[in-house]
């Protein structure tokens, strides 16, 4: 027995012996292994380029930047949808809209329209005689006057006559009343009034100088002269609109206007009073068919005495206790589609709430106006891009989602030495923008015409450079007069007019908004931008003319940014003379 009580205590020391010496080592080495999956299964991305993922940490292939982890992707996105980061939706000023036809959940009709001056309170004040503009007192456009408010004073030589006329017949008004008579009325058909013109005779001096009043009060419109200029009697001189009322103009469709009528009641909402309902009625509707757009105006009058409504809004009206009639096509904004071939595309922002977007092609009818039908792919209530279309797909070809040049997603994109751009990524070679977005065949004319928009860019950039504010504005307005002038008839193909109208499009809004202000730091956010588009305009057409392209990691709070020059070597505009060197030149665009 006590053989077998022996035999037994030393079977469980062994056995809690091989528990230490090899379980221990067992449950480290799975720790070890589980860890080791874990790591390998960790991808790493650019926070820039998101469409690089690495099995290792390291710098991005593109821009050099820090790869850091990539997040597990249980971000509630499908497969095709990406998003967008509140920053780059301002900066790109990308604006959505809701489609729809006018039929809406709660049996009523909705337009879309836009605030117009009213008409009927809308004058000209006009020079009631000839002469020369020696001081116009209204300084800019808005400005508000007030009825009987001096405008301008002018020097008018057939009124100078006319006063020693008036001092020569007065002498003879005893013997001559009814000449005496004639030339005060001449003088008030120039709207001298009595006081005036009786304020003369006594003096007996003449007035060199004649004031021009207002006649009525409201908010100048447009200016017609400047100082210094000549008019002629009766020439317009000022537009003044009275904007104490104002005009809702929206337009419907021919199958829809058995469904109006003057007096309806119709609810208005503006994008600037997003919590506000305004109410008016029906005012009138156009007797007459626009054949271009096949819709007719319907009109509402709005009360502005606070001046809440600017005209140019955008508004939108609510007719309710009606449907829109069956069978109507959608329309869309002609600003929202994208074409490639015969493809038509859009982005839909599937939440009102989160700056997702996603690719959705959709088959188009007839163009009315600026609007085009949609016979599918959309449906009432949708939300898509119409403004900064161009640059959410260029989002979603760097995410390698759906895009106008990708049908079925994926990073396929090829670089250089016929790569993918993952093979590239992973072997750390530089990525050859160029080579990402295929060169169209253009005319040496139009890179020609492109070539002096690259130009006035150039001017920005050393402008910024030296931090010159006001040379920045000025270059800035160069450029936008060198892209107007850009002749879009010259490039080959429909599809290459499309690239060019939408580049075109984000390129004109970077450098108005750029020539808008003198604050140098709103300029290099903008300039940015700018940067980004014109290199995709200049990468697809092309300039007759070696463009390297530059980056720096710290600028814009080192989220980073690009910019283009004509020397491989770095001078920063993103932050002049505080770090001239920052950053490397990145590429070559032959």
């Amino acid at each position: 027995m006590k053989k077998y009580i022996v035999y037994s205590g030393i079977l469980i020391i062994g056995l809690i012996l091989g528990w230490f010496l090899f379980g221990t080592s067992s449950t480290s080495e799975a720790t070890h292994n589980h860890a080791v999956v874990s790591e390998d299964n960790q991808l790493w991305t650019c926070s820039m380029h998101p469409q690089i993922m690495q099995p290792e940490p390291g710098d991005c292939p593109i821009c050099g930047m820090e790869l850091i982890p990539a997040e597990s992707g249980h971000d509630g996105l499908l497969a095709d949808q990406f998003k967008l980061t509140e920053n780059a939706m301002a900066l790109a000023n990308i604006q959505t809209a809701i489609v729809g036809t006018g039929d809406i959940a709660d049996n009523a009709l909705r337009l879309s329209g836009k605030i117009v001056e009213n008409e009927e309170g809308n004058s000209v004040q006009a020079s009631y005689f000839s002469g020369r503009i020696e001081r116009l007192n209204i300084s800019f456009t808005g400005e508000k006057v007030g009825k009987g408010q001096l405008l301008a004073t002018i020097y008018s030589p057939e009124l100078y006559a006319a006063q020693q006329e008036l001092l020569t017949t007065a002498s003879l008004k005893e013997s001559q009343p009814a000449l005496y008579k004639a030339v005060r009325n001449k003088l008030k058909l120039w709207k001298l009034s009595d006081s005036q013109i009786d304020q003369i005779e006594s003096s007996g001096k003449v007035r060199e100088n004649f004031p021009v009043y207002a006649t009525v009060s409201g908010t100048v419109s447009e200016k017609l002269v400047a100082q210094g200029d000549y008019v002629k009697q009766g020439q317009p001189l000022l537009k003044i609109a009275n904007l104490n009322t104002v005009w809702a103009n929206f337009d419907i469709y021919e199958n829809q206007i058995d469904a109006f009528s003057i007096g309806q009641e119709i609810s208005i909402r503006s994008a600037a009073y997003a919590n506000k309902e305004f109410k008016a009625k029906v005012d009138f509707i156009n007797p007459v068919l626009d054949t271009r757009t096949r819709t007719v105006k319907l009109r509402a009058v709005l009360p502005n005495t606070d001046q809440l409504f600017k005209p140019g809004m955008f508004v939108e009206g609510t007719v309710k206790g009606m449907t829109a009639p069956k069978g109507q096509a959608l329309t869309i904004p002609a600003s929202a589609v994208l074409w490639t071939g015969k493809r038509s595309v859009v982005y839909i922002k599937p939440s009102q709430d989160q700056p997702v977007f996603e690719m959705r092609e959709v088959t188009l009818g007839n163009k009315l106006g600026e609007q085009y039908e949609v016979l599918e792919g959309l449906e009432n209530g949708d939300e898509i891009v119409v403004y900064g279309t161009f640059t959410v797909d260029a989002a979603a070809q760097l995410r390698g989602k759906k895009s106008m040049m990708n049908k079925e997603g994926g990073v396929t994109t090829t670089g250089h030495e016929g790569h993918t751009l993952s093979e590239d990524a992973s072997t750390n070679t530089e990525v050859d923008h160029s080579k990402m977005i295929k060169r169209v065949a253009v005319s040496m004319d139009f890179q020609n015409q492109l070539k002096e928009v690259y130009n006035e860019y150039i001017d920005i950039k050393d402008a910024l450079v030296k931090e010159d504010s006001k040379k920045v504005v000025i270059a800035s307005k160069k450029l936008l007069d060198q892209l107007n002038k850009v002749d879009m008839k010259l490039l080959p193909d429909n599809s290459s007019h499309t690239h060019w109208m939408a580049l075109e499009k984000d390129i004109k809004a970077s450098a108005l908004s750029i020539s808008t202000t003198t604050a140098i730091k709103v300029q290099r956010l903008h300039f940015k931008q700018l940067s980004l588009q014109l290199t995709n305009a200049i990468e697809r057409f092309g300039v007759n003319e070696k463009v390297v392209l530059a980056f720096c990691p710290m600028a814009d709070e080192n989220k980073g940014a690009y910019w283009l020059t004509k020397e491989e070597r770095v001078i920063n505009p993103y932050f002049g003379d505080a770090m001239l060197s920052c950053g490397e030149v990145k590429q070559v665009i032959e």
